[in-house]
């Protein structure tokens, strides 16, 4: 009996063996590669950008990607930084109130004024613009040649609210004489309208923003730049006080001068004067 017990014990005994599933061998996770993990470096910081459509420097494509000539040279020089880049829309108006309480870090395209240094700091130049009389494409023969005698003759003369055209223009429309031939806008697009209208005799705008919104538009058969231009005046990316070190314009000043050096910087420019 005790031998029959015996059988069975070693019967079930084999039977549990054969069954055990046959242990999968284990297989090796390479290490991720030190160069990949290295590639995911965090930024070193994070800036705020007011964006304000001003084509071709500062535009919307098609597909809602923020670009241009000065969007572009801005991203270089931020990824020099390691610096990370978030960006607002508005007028230019509602950007320079962003930028006083410190909500906006920093615009583009800005020219120095005593005003604005009470809230901003300035990079170094780092492009020049040039703003032109445009005009009907009657008028583009106007006799004048000057903005002051333009306004003189009583014509009347567009700009956008808040820009600075340089010093001659501050100093007319200041005049109590010259102010009432001034009519102010929020977007260069306002002043094109008023024009053909016949709401204004000409506008004040820069030579390469126009002449894209123009042909963009159909309208530069309709509307065609004066021979009266205002001198070429450098433009700076504009920091608020509030929100940015002083250390870090110096430190943007550093990363724009490094693609100058590398030839980024003249590569960008190229693409939009071709």
């Amino acid at each position: 009996m005790k031998s029959i017990k015996l059988l069975v014990l070693l019967a079930v005994t084999l039977m549990l063996f054969s069954c055990k599933p046959v242990s999968e061998p284990e297989i090796a996770v390479p290490a991720e590669p030190v160069a990949q993990r290295m590639s995911a470096v965090p930024p070193q910081c994070s800036l705020t950008m007011g964006f304000d459509a001003w084509e071709p420097y500062q535009y919307m494509t098609v597909g809602n990607t923020v670009t241009g000539l000065d969007v572009e040279l801005v991203r270089a020089v931020a990824s020099e930084m390691q610096c990370e880049l978030s960006i607002v829309q508005g007028s230019w108006v509602e950007l320079l109130g962003l930028l006083k309480e410190g909500e906006i870090d920093f615009v583009l395209g800005a020219s120095i004024t005593e005003d604005r240094q009470t809230f901003a700091y300035f990079s170094e130049p780092y492009r020049q613009e040039q703003f032109s009389l445009f005009v009907r494409a009657d008028d583009a023969e106007l006799p004048v040649t000057s903005i002051q005698e333009f306004v003189s003759a009583g014509h009347k003369l567009g700009i956008v609210n808040e820009y600075y055209y340089g010093d001659e223009i501050a100093e007319l429309y200041a005049s109590a004489e010259f102010r009432p031939q001034f009519v102010g806008a929020i977007i260069s697009e306002m002043n094109m309208a008023r024009l053909l209208d016949e709401e204004i005799d000409g506008f004040l705008e820069d030579s390469f923003v126009a002449t894209s919104i123009l042909r963009r538009k159909g309208l530069d058969e309709l509307i065609k730049p004066h021979q009266v231009t205002l001198g070429n005046n450098d433009v700076y990316v504009m920091f608020s006080r509030a929100s940015v070190e002083e250390e870090s314009v110096a430190e943007f000043n550093r990363g724009l001068a490094a693609i100058k050096q590398n030839g980024l910087y003249q590569q960008i420019v190229q693409r939009y004067q071709d």
